[in-house]
């Protein structure tokens, strides 16, 4: 029920990355379940990770890998999210590492294992290792969507975005995957999130974009406010373009750079929105005339995980108190009702803190059919704001995480 989300884009090939998806049957028959990347070696590589502290096994080896050495392999599995599972998940994670470690000649922190799935189950490492030598056998710098299959859990379909762009006379790559469609409240980073570019970047200010853009894009989105055991994302420069190191973001290269970054991030970031579980409308929410920045972002964020305004959003119900509701109880110490004015695709609806005088209950009406809606939150009392993604909430999502386990 993928909201506006179009067919999976034709990423170009990225030099210095290879990668196979295979079928290992972790939960399901023929499904693309294990996806292994192969990077180039001394690629830049830069990680963000869930703040849960129930992290998964994968994350912890992750962290610790990502301080010891540059990585040369990532390994993904999904049906399994090998969380919640103690020293026995560690060592799960940490032989999937040694298993391909020993079949490349890589040494073991030179390899980042990642999970998602059910949590509290024992990995079936097993079966992840037993594909492992095949997908080495595998390896394509083409067909990024079975990539994108191979990563998929909940999700109706795969996740792509790509940008092109020209640094010191060549034309670079940024494009990568990601997948999520509930579970979702990144805090940090995302469900699992992996993008690549051929360009050279310092390690450094690559961490560095990859946190400011993640802010910017993962960090943005709510499905259900929940935020996952596992979320993981990583970004990877290659250097294999054979253009200079870009170090600086803020002027020439390096800002042609980082902006084609961020909209890649945030491509990726609405895709998973738009294929929410049991999504009908994509909902931005933006939230300006703040004082603060932070009293705009916990205002969008209200709103968005509002299960009372998310269901009237599912029902193209113009009950727009339930959104001022909201906004009262945000939190934002400096709120004066008196100043706030509120829009849905334009439709003026609260205007000095009441029922705007141009308001009728057709033009609400209008407003909230389309299956894309804006919803605008102006404060009145400032010049900051912020913008955050979410979805409705249907019967669908119900049934769909009712039913998750079988």
């Amino acid at each position: 029920m993928a909201v506006g989300l179009g067919s999976f884009p034709v990423i170009p090939s990225i030099s210095g990355v290879r990668f196979a998806a295979m079928e290992a049957g972790i939960k399901k028959a023929n499904k693309k379940d294990v996806v292994v990347f192969e990077l180039a070696e001394g690629s830049a590589v830069a990680g963000v990770f869930t703040q849960n502290q129930f992290c998964a096994a994968p994350v912890r080896v992750c962290r610790e890998h990502l301080a010891k050495a540059k990585p040369r392999f990532l390994v993904i599995n999904t049906g399994n999210a090998n969380a919640g599972t103690g020293k026995s998940g560690l060592q799960n994670a940490l032989h999937t590492c040694e298993t391909l470690a020993n079949l490349t000649g890589v040494s073991l922190e030179q390899v980042l294992p990642f999970s998602t799935g059910v949590i509290g189950e024992p990995l079936p490492v097993d079966k992840i290792t037993s594909v492992l030598p095949s997908a080495l056998k595998s390896m394509a710098s083409e067909g990024w969507s079975d990539a994108g299959l191979g990563i998929m859990t909940t999700d109706t379909l795969p996740k792509g975005a790509y940008r092109q762009v020209e640094i010191a006379g060549k034309v670079i790559t940024i494009g990568g995957i990601s997948k999520g469609a509930g579970m979702i409240r990144p805090n940090m980073a995302t469900m699992l999130g992996f993008i690549f570019t051929d360009a050279a970047v310092d390690q450094m200010a690559l961490q560095s974009l990859l946190k400011q853009t993640t802010d910017q894009s993962f960090n943005r989105i709510t499905i259900d406010s929940d935020t996952s055991t596992n979320d993981s994302c990583i970004a990877v420069a290659t250097g294999a373009a054979q253009v200079p190191v870009i170090t600086d973001f803020t002027q020439g290269d390096g800002a042609l750079f980082a902006a084609a970054f961020l909209e890649v991030m945030q491509e990726l970031a609405h895709a998973i929105v738009r294929d929410g579980e049991g999504a009908t409308k994509f909902v931005t929410v933006e939230v300006k005339g703040a004082e603060q920045q932070s009293d705009a972002t916990k205002t969008a964020f209200e709103i968005a995980h509002s299960p009372l305004v998310k269901t009237a959003l599912f029902a193209s119900d113009p009950n727009w108190g339930r959104i001022l509701a909201v906004v009262g109880r945000a939190g934002v110490d400096s709120l004066n009702v008196d100043t706030v004015s509120i829009f849905i695709n334009g439709c003026e609806i609260v205007r000095e803190g009441g029922r705007s005088p141009s308001y009728s209950e057709d033009a609400g009406q209008l407003a909230m059919n389309p299956e894309e809606i804006h919803i605008v939150v102006d404060l009145g009392s400032g010049d900051q704001a912020d913008t955050v993604w979410t979805t409705d909430f249907s019967h669908e999502y119900v049934t769909i995480n009712a039913e998750y386990r079988t």
